[in-house]
């Protein structure tokens, strides 16, 4: 008996190249969403992070609004938004009015994660109680309140309620997503009843684990009586090997950057990445094979079959995936060859195998 497909989601960075504006950038993981849209991806998701040369995803929701207006039938939403930078009542706001802009399609993944580094944290949370990284699990109870048509209720000290809604008139509610990359929103998420991702293409480590202690500590909610989780992935197929071990290297250098704390720039080409071949030797290069063991890369067939292990590996029928395709230096600015021959690929590959 063969083993099944997983459906495949996405979730962008929105990359920033060497050479790249941010309106080039933005216009490139547009053309991805509205790709993705047309082969049958279940779910878009936009990142959240901050003051990093290579990564222009800094506002989920906006990004998720332009998405929705050039999209019909694919899910959009955020993986996710780093909760103790932001409002309960702001975020849940934004969700709702997506929700309003796209009935039915809107998901909200939270994480508990800065998204950058202390001194733009320190910039994002000088709103003063969203810094409260302890009240996280009120918060996100806050939020799933809010989104709600039955809205939530404040308290007060000296007696009495005062109802909020995060929009007036709320006939479907975004749904609500737990991200996290360590054991904390897994329990989080399996005591209040969402459904929960681990960030696999982020660390890998704890993975099952994680998803051990969310299933075996569900507890059912109302609009969750069942856990609920998929995988992400750094992916990227090409036609050849050899086209898709150059197309990883931008993004390999990129982690070994990160790991040994040099200075960010943008994403190299690859071009740029197979001239600088040496920079990294030692302990760099001990970070690039340590990633790329854990990534999906190579023609779609390997790559589909991995997939297809991977999810019946660990019991979830989807996968979203993090298309980390590099550019050649001759590709256009406005566009993403690579990652959408990564989408195109697996979409022909999976479909061919169903």
């Amino acid at each position: 008996m063969s083993t099944p497909n997983p459906a495949l989601s996405v979730l962008d960075l929105v990359p920033v190249r060497a050479g790249q504006t941010s309106a080039q950038a933005v216009a490139a993981s547009l053309a991805l969403v509205v790709r993705a849209d047309a082969l049958g991806f279940r779910r878009y998701w936009f990142a959240e992070h901050h003051n990093m040369p290579a990564v222009a995803s800094t506002t989920p929701p906006v990004l998720a609004a332009a998405a929705a207006a050039r999209t019909s039938r694919i899910r959009l939403g955020s993986g996710g938004v780093m909760l103790p930078n932001h409002s309960p009542l702001v975020v849940a706001e934004q969700f709702a009015a997506l929700e309003a802009l796209a009935p039915g399609r809107i998901d909200l993944g939270l994480g508990r994660a800065p998204g950058s580094d202390p001194v733009i944290t320190q910039l994002l949370r000088q709103s003063g109680t969203t810094s409260d990284v302890e009240r996280f699990p009120d918060h996100v109870r806050d939020i799933v309140s809010l989104v709600s048509p039955d809205g939530a209720s404040v308290r007060f000290t000296s007696g009495g309620t005062y109802d909020v809604h995060a929009t007036p008139a709320a006939a479907t509610v975004p749904e609500v997503w737990l991200l996290g990359s360590s054991d904390y929103s897994a329990q989080l998420a399996a005591s209040i009843g969402l459904p929960y991702v681990f960030a696999n293409h982020f660390s890998g480590q704890g993975l099952g684990r994680a998803l051990d202690l969310y299933r075996s500590a569900y507890q059912p909610s109302e609009a969750h009586p069942e856990p609920r989780t998929f995988l992400t992935a750094n992916v990227l197929a090409a036609p050849t090997d050899d086209e898709a071990e150059a197309r990883a290297l931008p993004n390999l250098r990129m982690t070994a950057r990160l790991r040994t704390n040099r200075p960010l720039i943008p994403l190299e080409t690859v071009e740029q990445s197979l001239a600088g071949a040496a920079d990294f030797e030692g302990l760099g290069d001990s970070f690039m094979d340590s990633a790329r063991a854990n990534w999906f890369v190579g023609t779609p067939d390997a790559v589909a079959t991995g997939l297809r292990e991977f999810a019946a590996t660990h019991g979830v029928d989807e996968i979203m995936i993090s298309p980390i395709a590099g550019s050649y230096d001759g590709e256009p600015m406005d566009a993403a060859p690579g990652r959408v021959q990564t989408l195109e690929l697996l979409a022909a590959e999976l479909a061919a195998a169903a």
